[in-house]
C-alpha cells in the first residue's frame, strides 16, 4: 500500500491522511484494517508493530504470532463515553491494534487457516510491550 494513506512503512502521525479522499476512509470513518504482518515463520514471535508518541517518550509495541493486526482509530467514539479521570472519548481520541487473522479467512483457501478441528488445540501469543524514551522524541 505504499504511497496510499495506509502507508505506515516510514513513522507517520495516525492523523496525518486520516481524511483523505479514499474510499476505504470513508467507508469505515477513518481506519478500521488488518495489516498484514512481515512474518518470520508461522507460529513465530514476531514484532508486528510499533507506536511512539513523541511528546511523553511513549513507546506501544505489538509482538505476535498471529499473522495480521486490525488498526481501529476510534472512528465511532462519540463523547458519549467517560473514561478514568473523567476523560471524554471524543471522535478518534483512541486507536485499537488488535492481533488477528484475517477477516476473509474461511473464505480464502490462501490465507492462513482458522479452522480448528475436534481435538486440535488453538495457541497463539500477542504481547503489548510499553516502555519510554528518556528525550521524548
Amino acid at each position: 500500500m505504499k504511497g496510499t494513506p495506509f502507508d505506515f512503512n516510514t513513522p507517520t502521525t495516525i492523523g496525518a491522511r486520516i481524511n483523505q479522499d479514499d474510499e476505504q476512509l470513508r467507508t469505515g470513518g477513518g481506519y478500521d484494517h488488518c495489516w498484514v504482518m512481515n512474518k518470520s515463520g508461522e507460529n513465530v514471535l514476531d514484532l508486528g508493530i510499533r507506536v511512539h508518541e513523541p511528546l511523553s517518550g511513549r513507546i506501544m509495541e505489538v509482538h505476535t504470532t498471529e499473522p495480521g493486526v486490525q488498526f481501529y482509530s476510534g472512528n465511532f467514539l462519540d463523547g458519549s463515553i467517560v473514561g478514568k479521570g473523567g476523560k471524554v472519548y471524543d471522535h478518534r481520541t483512541g486507536f485499537c491494534l488488535e492481533a488477528q487473522h484475517f477477516p476473509d479467512s474461511p473464505n480464502q483457501p490462501q490465507f492462513p487457516s482458522v479452522v480448528l478441528e475436534p481435538g486440535q488445540e488453538y495457541r497463539k501469543t500477542t504481547i503489548y510491550k510499553f516502555s519510554t524514551r528518556e528525550d521524548g522524541g
